[in-house]
């Protein structure tokens, strides 16, 4: 395991074990030796570039059929915006609006693996109980410290992400005396964490977009290979973030060929996930970058 302090990381890389490459969802292993896609539906009136856009159940059995048929494992749904300066709600509110979309689509597509993304361990254990199957915690359990607990009586895949703060004032957490090794670290000490009581399906988010400036989200993602140290699949999220739009001088809604090209790069530097808006474009990343390692 890698610690800060430790002067040959570089080594560790090199002759570090094989990840463990599947999860169990629902019974189900989930095989992620080839990558798979996780495709984004937020409930929420104020995410960055869906917020809103789904206002009635019709339109989101639509989209989360489209994501299903283009190739989507996984649905993620997110009922708490997570973007910079989000405004805070209450868990209640969370719940209002999480809970009725599970019901229309477990009843909808009884098969579907669906991954909740908050970090709130009380949402977490209800939602667990209402269909899902998989939890993505931005924290990585520091927000709300039963989280980690909650994740292990419920024995379901956890997704940890890197952040410092809150979606609140993340942006104002972005000094770090070596960016690549500080959040090693981070992940050294959440999974030593998670391991300790009980949680077997772990998986590692570097959090592209909070708390790192645009340059630190390429300088991260320059280095993705690094995190193969920490023997865990790796879930990357580039989705039309502003590390893409304000670089290219565009927008989010023009920013799909921006994330194709990121999401590439992160495939052939060992990810195993792509969490994204526009599943067709993923899955054809995954299919061709899986042809130069026939």
């Amino acid at each position: 395991m890698f610690y800060q302090n430790d002067k040959n990381w570089h080594s560790q890389l090199i002759s570090s074990k094989n990840t463990k490459m599947t999860i169990n969802c629902k019974g189900q292993l989930i095989d992620l030796t080839i990558p798979k896609v996780m495709g984004i539906l937020n409930v929420t009136p104020d995410s960055f570039y869906d917020g809103g856009i789904y206002k009635n159940n019709s339109d989101i059995l639509e989209h989360v059929d489209k994501m299903l048929n283009e190739g989507a494992t996984f649905i993620d749904i997110g009922a708490y915006s997570s973007k910079p300066n989000a405004v805070h709600i209450s868990e209640t509110e969370e719940l209002q609006r999480l809970l009725p979309i599970l019901k229309l689509l477990t009843d909808a597509f009884p098969d579907i693996l669906i991954s909740i993304d908050t970090f709130r361990s009380n949402v977490a254990e209800t939602s667990i109980n209402a269909g899902a199957c998989m939890i993505n915690d931005i924290s990585a359990g520091k927000i709300d410290e039963n989280m980690m607990a909650t994740i292990a009586k419920l024995k379901v895949p956890y997704v940890m992400m890197h952040m410092k703060g809150t979606p609140q004032n993340m942006q104002q957490n972005t000094s770090y005396e070596d960016l690549l090794k500080d959040i090693l670290f981070y992940f050294s000490e959440r999974i030593e964490a998670a391991k300790a009581l009980g949680i077997v399906d772990i998986i590692i988010d570097p959090g592209f977009g909070f708390s790192k400036t645009t340059a630190q989200n390429f300088e991260l993602l320059k280095h993705l290979e690094v995190f193969k140290i920490l023997e865990k699949p790796l879930l990357v999220g580039f989705s039309r973030k502003s590390m893409i739009y304000k670089t290219l001088k565009s927008s989010a809604a023009d920013a799909l060929n921006g994330t194709t090209v990121l999401n590439t790069l992160a495939l052939q530097k060992n990810a195993s996930i792509l969490r994204v808006h526009d599943v067709k474009e993923a899955k054809e990343c995954i299919e061709l970058t899986q042809q130069l390692k026939l």
